[in-house]
């Protein structure tokens, strides 16, 4: 089992514990910076201002918050000052984003996924408009501990999520949304990508 990072042992060990203080505060902060972006994101992107940078827009914010989450993945366990979570309040109401989303992207919202490609491969379906929201809603949870001062509250439950839900959903979301740009710029008739190439370099 990994070592746990708590304040406690944090505190033990002399010269080391503001670093690794510092450390950690660093990447809450960074963190926090990478969850209001993808937040600020998949909202632009449900607003359905811009429909056909859709693909594009979720398959970088999920690339760039999936960094966020391997580093958290990568270090060891954080476990927050109290025994329970601190009540954050009531979450905030996400179902409206899940609605935007979904008519978005309608006809293309489900997919063939799997439970578990590890212990159970057995085929089921997945959401992009459920995954994307998934992911938004853990990052905000964590979101409001961080904006409310508790630093290692808010990377416990990052963590923690990622590892047990979020992590997974945005995986295969991103690897969908990479599956329908690639068919999208691939599997163009030809004689239509030779004439816009030509209509490009001869304008």
């Amino acid at each position: 089992m990994p070592d746990q990072v708590t304040p406690e042992t944090a505190a033990a060990s002399g010269a080391a514990d503001p670093e690794l203080l510092s450390d950690l505060r660093a990447l809450a902060a960074d963190s926090a910076a990478e969850a209001r972006t993808y937040l600020a994101t998949v909202s632009d992107i449900a607003s359905g201002a811009n429909p056909a940078a859709a693909l594009p827009l979720g398959l970088l914010a999920l690339s760039q918050v999936l960094v966020m989450g391997a580093r958290l993945g990568a270090i060891e366990d954080i476990v927050p000052e109290d025994r329970f979570e601190v009540d954050p309040g009531p979450d905030v109401e996400l179902d409206p984003l899940r609605e935007n989303l979904s008519n978005l992207l309608e006809g293309l919202d489900d997919y063939a996924d799997v439970v578990d490609p590890v212990t159970e491969p057995q085929l089921t379906t997945g959401s992009l408009s459920n995954d994307l929201t998934v992911v938004a809603s853990a990052l905000a949870h964590g979101l409001r501990h961080h904006e409310e001062g508790r630093i290692l509250e808010a990377l416990w439950w990052w963590q923690f999520s990622y590892l047990s839900d979020w992590g997974e959903r945005a995986a295969s979301a991103l690897r969908v949304l990479q599956a329908l740009l690639a068919h999208i710029r691939l599997d163009a008739d030809a004689d239509a990508v030779a004439e816009a190439e030509f209509d490009a370099l001869h304008p």
